[in-house]
């Protein structure tokens, strides 16, 4: 594979050519409705696999990668703020694509899309699911067949979280940066900053860290991705030819998804505090958010990802109070590398 190696900064994932990619902690929507965006309520922690090899379970080596800690029925939204240059990032659920519900491919296509267009794009709240809407990334386990991989295959056999990044060829990459150039020169003091994406730090206490070197390896309770509820988010068609596009990817990485008890167990840290009350949320007059870009053009919702039912079907009615937020509390938006992460087979 062409590139240099993926990367952790901090709990930032830094993919070859400039991609930067968080995964936030969020409100859990309601799984009936049209919701605006909800806040992001501070990083998940992210671990490369390879510095637990002891305790992890053997097929998490084989795969590498990376893996963070969430509760059974968490959501979660990535951010790509601080992308630096045009990268196309493929998503995969389980090794379905997020955008075209296609399986998983090293080969970029836009018909239909199966990338994001970064910096393009600023965030993924969860699976292209209609016209100008997603269904929000909600964790739940293996097994019960509430995943999109699930749902879409008939199968549980990855879970977890997929990324791929392309980068764009030689010549348009120097077309690009000189592009880029030229502007800067004009546009100095040009300066964008997104609240949503700028989130508060995690609730609760600060993760604690504690010797792991009495654990061992076994197997740990695979998680993936289902859907919750609906907002309304848009996922970018490219505006480049496919031709732009490098043919093989820069860098690519797995993201596991370990639940609390388990993360204590592999990691020897604390888990993050459990996922904050969204009534309370909303009753103190917390901001949610608005993106508007009517620049853009939304890639069209599939019928393999507008029929994936959401996890309330596996796993019970959602019994936790739901307060609509105050119109005054929507929020108007838009308009030091670490070592190498280790990829396996998958």
């Amino acid at each position: 594979m062409a590139g240099d190696a993926v990367r952790i900064d901090g709990n930032t994932l830094r993919l070859p050519g400039g991609v930067r990619v968080r995964f936030m902690r969020t409100l859990r929507l309601p799984e009936t409705g049209t919701h605006e965006l909800p806040p992001g309520l501070g990083e998940f922690p992210v671990r490369r696999v390879e510095d637990h090899a002891d305790t992890v379970p053997a097929e998490w080596r084989a795969r590498g990668g990376v893996m963070l800690p969430v509760y059974l029925r968490e959501a979660m939204w990535m951010s790509f703020a601080g992308s630096t240059e045009p990268a196309a990032l493929q998503v995969g659920v389980g090794k379905v694509c997020a955008v075209s519900g296609r399986p998983w491919s090293s080969l970029l296509s836009q018909d239909p899309q199966n990338y994001v267009v970064l910096p393009r794009q600023p965030w993924l709240d969860g699976i292209n699911s209609g016209k100008g809407t997603v269904r929000q990334f909600v964790a739940v386990p293996l097994g019960l067949g509430a995943t999109v991989e699930g749902q879409v295959t008939g199968e549980e056999v990855w879970g977890g979280l997929q990324l791929q990044s392309f980068r764009l060829n030689d010549a348009e990459l120097a077309k690009w940066r000189e592009w880029e150039r030229r502007r800067s020169v004009s546009t100095r003091s040009v300066k964008s900053v997104s609240a949503y994406g700028a989130a508060p730090p995690a609730p609760g206490a600060a993760m604690a860290a504690a010797p792991a070197s009495a654990a061992r390896a076994r197997s740990a309770p695979a998680m993936g991705l289902g859907v919750g509820g609906s907002m309304r988010q848009e996922v970018y068609v490219d505006e480049r030819s496919r031709g732009a596009w490098a043919r093989e990817p820069a860098g690519r990485v797995f993201v596991h998804l370990v639940t609390p008890p388990e993360w204590r167990r592999i990691t020897g840290e604390a888990p993050p505090p459990s996922p904050v009350d969204r009534a309370a949320y909303t009753r103190a007059g917390l901001p949610w958010f608005e993106y508007y870009d009517d620049a853009a053009q939304d890639v069209a919702p599939t019928d393999t990802l507008g029929s994936v039912r959401p996890v309330g079907e596996w796993l019970g009615d959602d019994h936790e109070p739901w307060q609509e937020p105050a119109p005054h509390q929507v929020k108007q938006l838009g308009d030091a590398p670490g070592e190498p992460i280790e990829d396996g087979d998958w």
